[in-house]
């Protein structure tokens, strides 16, 4: 399946992010918590890789063995971090020749170390361009790309973030799908923006349940998202991991079912390569493509 085709009039969209295990162990229990997330029937199901564009060669292994084993659809992740454009056109042709149908296209964050973002020489500077380099020469891809309704860490403003947005959008992109946040509000507000820019195509929230206070405390710090101060207390109250995964599991529940009730296309869940936090909130809501 397209991304095109997985947000519609009566499509709700489902789909979950995993990244490539470090070792064969780490492979195998991921593969055991796909194989429970496909039971919910996903639309498809991406990869990341590496900063740096290390592992990338394992993110198209990993997203061909979920096609195959599980029949599912599937998308990589691209950056233009490290790349030059005959790079990333062989890493675009190895995705095509190995039947995976969408690309999961985004600009990528600087190396370790650096402060600020540097393309290679011959490289690309934004996702736009990238984008645009799909549509132009590899054109049976579905595309996404990414939103922030926190507005990116490096952008002046939230209207710079989104025209940089609208800019990905019209070079061909299909769908947005959002970086993780915890306020609701925050992604009316950018739903709200995007329409009133013209972004017309389907924006997708991304979802990463809380299941270890630590944790998500290193995520946030990375990506700017804001944690609730009530919902940061209550994980704070809990000393044991149990206590945490229960209150970041009620959280999400309640988070995605505000979402679906406000009218959202579809959810993408950030699944960390476990199941079971995910498994439980998509039990608890009432999804409109469970609907009986």
């Amino acid at each position: 399946m397209k991304i095109s085709d997985a947000y519609g009039s009566e499509k709700f969209g489902l789909s979950f992010e995993l990244f490539p295990p470090k070792t064969p162990a780490g492979e195998e229990q991921m593969f055991s918590h796909v194989a429970r997330l496909t039971e919910f029937r996903p639309d498809f199901i991406t990869c990341t890789y590496g900063a740096g564009g290390t592992t990338r060669s394992k993110t198209l292994e990993v997203v061909q063995q979920v096609h195959d084993r599980f029949g599912c659809s599937v998308a990589a992740h691209l950056t233009c971090v490290g790349s030059t454009v005959e790079e990333l056109r062989s890493f675009l042709q190895e995705a095509s020749d190995r039947g995976i149908e969408n690309i999961v296209a985004l600009r990528g964050d600087p190396p370790r170390g650096e402060t600020s973002f540097q393309p290679v020489a011959g490289g690309l500077r934004y996702a736009n361009e990238l984008v645009a380099l799909i549509r132009a020469e590899f054109s049976d891809f579905g595309v996404a790309v990414a939103g922030y309704p926190e507005t990116h860490q490096e952008a002046p403003s939230a209207e710079i973030d989104l025209e940089n947005l609208k800019r990905k959008v019209d070079a061909g992109a299909d769908a947005v799908i959002t970086q993780l946040f915890y306020n609701n509000e925050d992604f009316w507000q950018f739903r709200d923006a995007c329409d009133a820019a013209g972004i017309c195509t389907p924006i997708v929230p991304g979802i990463l349940p809380v299941t270890n206070l630590a944790q998500i405390k290193r995520i946030t710090s990375l990506c700017g998202a804001m944690l609730p101060k009530d919902f940061l207390s209550a994980l704070e109250g809990e000393s044991e991991a149990e206590g945490q995964f229960s209150v970041g599991v009620d959280f999400a529940t309640r988070q995605v079912q505000g979402l679906v009730d406000g009218g959202v296309p579809g959810l993408h869940f950030y699944v960390l390569n476990k199941s079971p936090a995910t498994s439980a909130v998509i039990e608890a809501v009432a999804l409109p493509r469970f609907a009986a």
